[in-house]
């Protein structure tokens, strides 16, 4: 994604502070603690042995009741996912709010959110319905747009100009907004989903560090037409890179942080994947189908699926040092582009360099 558009560049130990390790998502806004910090917010009130119904023939629950956290604190103050029920209904009949815009503006939004793993899994009607909803917000230097322990989150936000500072308290008690442990200033980086993807509350300070044009999305559309699908497509991607060897030994975060930047693309038979000679800008993973290197006309290696190639270009800044082409009848390649390749697998590093060198070595 030419931008960094999911994940902060932050201490590999910083983890979502909403969710278990198994269902972390991704931490845009900063919104994360220290993985010796973490623990599952378990509900006092909470009755796990109640009795069951004397009897046994009527089984029916008309309706579940709503979670103690919910009746204490609200429904935006627990530590899960949404729940729905009588005492929290999700419309039936919801229909996205439209805000008008010019052709060209709508095409640089449809591009930016293509690039994006939050929204490109959404086919084009729903893609359509969330651009028309979309709505401009301008901010001004110094200005606030997301505030640490809010537990009100409405909306997840979209950078179209200026520069956004990440700002982290350790503590409560601590003065101000805390460190600044992250910058946005990529046209397209998109932050702020955490809290409506798990429903918990703002982890981070954002602040425009100077004047900044903004695109936001409010709960109900992302609730209703992005957060199924993205959700589905982040668990999908994790499982896979987990058994791709090279990555291996990457923890929980690290994973759904390279699977919030994967990009998909199908490609045939005989097209190349990479090109001899070009300038190297992305990272792949070949997660169907078969391909082979071949340089100057020669076969040289053979991939296969969970099979790794395109980072000599990236580690070392040369050009590309030989054709990758589809030797299946089709195959299903992801890719990384060069400043998340840099940002999310920089630790492995020295092991993929050791790799290449036994590449070169059997060139």
């Amino acid at each position: 994604q030419g931008v960094p558009e999911f994940g902060l560049s932050l201490d590999p130990q910083i983890v979502p502070s909403c969710v278990s390790p198994a269902a972390m998502g991704n931490v845009c806004s900063g919104e994360g603690v220290k993985a010796s910090e973490l623990a599952t917010e378990i509900d006092p009130e909470r009755d796990d042995s109640a009795e069951e119904s004397a009897d046994d023939d009527d089984d029916y629950v008309d309706e579940l009741p709503p979670p103690a956290s919910y009746l204490k604190k609200g429904p935006r103050s627990s530590v899960s996912a949404e729940a729905y029920g009588a005492w929290n209904q999700k419309a039936t009949n919801f229909t996205a709010p439209v805000y008008p815009k010019g052709p060209a503006v709508e095409q640089r939004l449809r591009n930016s959110l293509q690039r994006s793993f939050m929204f490109n899994s959404l086919d084009e009607k729903d893609l359509a319905q969330v651009i028309g909803a979309f709505k401009q917000m301008d901010v001004k230097p110094g200005g606030m747009v997301i505030q640490q322990g809010d537990e009100d989150a409405k909306e997840l936000f979209m950078l179209e100009s200026g520069y956004l500072e990440v700002y982290k308290k350790i503590s409560k008690d601590e003065a101000g907004d805390g460190k600044c442990v992250f910058q946005y200033n990529s046209p397209g980086d998109v932050f702020g989903e955490l809290a409506l993807l798990y429903n918990c509350p703002r982890a981070a300070t954002v602040k425009a560090r100077d004047q900044c044009i903004l695109w936001t999305i409010d709960r109900e559309t992302f609730n209703h037409l992005v957060k199924d699908a993205a959700s589905r497509k982040r668990n999908m991607y994790e499982q896979f890179l987990k058994s791709v060897e090279i990555l291996s030994n990457l923890d929980t975060y690290e994973i759904s942080q390279v699977a919030d930047a994967l990009q998909a693309k199908i490609m045939k038979k005989g097209e190349k994947i990479i090109t001899q000679g070009d300038v190297g800008n992305e990272f792949y993973i070949l997660e169907e189908g078969e391909a082979s290197a071949v340089k100057d006309g020669k076969s040289v290696k053979s991939y296969k699926t969970r099979d790794y190639f395109g980072e000599l270009a990236l580690m070392r800044g040369t050009p590309r040092q030989a054709d990758v082409v589809v030797d299946s009848p089709s195959a299903k390649v992801l890719s990384i582009d060069r400043q998340s390749f840099k940002r999310l697998l920089g630790p492995l590093d020295k092991l993929m360099e050791r790799k290449a060198q036994e590449y070169t070595k059997a060139k």
